[in-house]
């Protein structure tokens, strides 16, 4: 098996309600990607830390937003979150929450138990006592895990992915970014078919190899 020569970047934000429609995309594609190429998650951070109720205005653009994903792509979301939760502008503790739970294998894990939670438990995920409950719930320490949370260490990283991030010249969630050498390349996205992006990937592939 021959090591892989380029990296398959997938920016996104796991309070991102258009990363929620694309994860099932986005497994399929990991599962099909040529062995040249290795996949990497990086946060984006849609939101700074806030801890000021969600105005009117927001709340209506994103529950619109919802509906507009709920008929373009049939994604599942629970509209009790609105009525049950104080809704806040605030996506940058949930991504501690994975940086947090990547030091323990647990990724992937907590980004997808981010997602059930906000659109289908109707959850906050941007309450730490939420995220310590969703960390308890996969097998972490409780009590550990807030402190981690909270750490320099944790925040260090997150700056680190933002400023990639940034490197990447990616400004909206989810995008996929292929890093051949020193070569950038946006890779189109579809949220019913991975195979559009598979078929892009390979295609650049082909023509770096000539």
């Amino acid at each position: 098996m021959s090591a892989p020569s380029a990296i398959l970047y997938y920016v996104h934000d796991p309070m991102c309600s258009w990363c929620w429609a694309y994860w099932p995309c986005w497994l399929q594609l990991r599962e099909n990607l040529p062995e040249a190429v290795r996949w990497q998650n990086l946060l984006g951070g849609l939101a700074p830390d806030n801890d000021q109720a969600m105005p009117e205005k927001t709340r209506r653009m994103v529950q619109a937003q919802w509906r507009q994903i709920q008929v373009t792509v049939g994604t599942e979301f629970n509209f009790d979150f609105w009525d049950q939760c104080q809704p806040r502008r605030d996506t940058y503790k949930a991504s501690r929450a994975v940086i947090v739970a990547s030091q323990h294998d647990a990724e992937e894990a907590m980004i997808e138990a981010i997602q059930k939670a906000y659109y289908l438990r109707a959850m906050n995920p941007s309450d730490p006592d939420i995220l310590a409950d969703l960390a308890a719930e996969l097998g972490l320490d409780r009590s550990a895990f807030l402190q981690q949370l909270k750490s320099t260490q944790t925040e260090t990283e997150l700056r680190r992915q933002l400023a990639l991030r940034a490197k990447l010249h990616v400004n909206s969630f989810p995008s996929l970014v292929l890093q051949q050498g020193s070569e950038q390349i946006d890779i189109a996205h579809d949220y019913q078919n991975y195979r559009t992006s598979l078929w892009e990937i390979q295609n650049c592939l082909k023509t770096r190899l000539g």
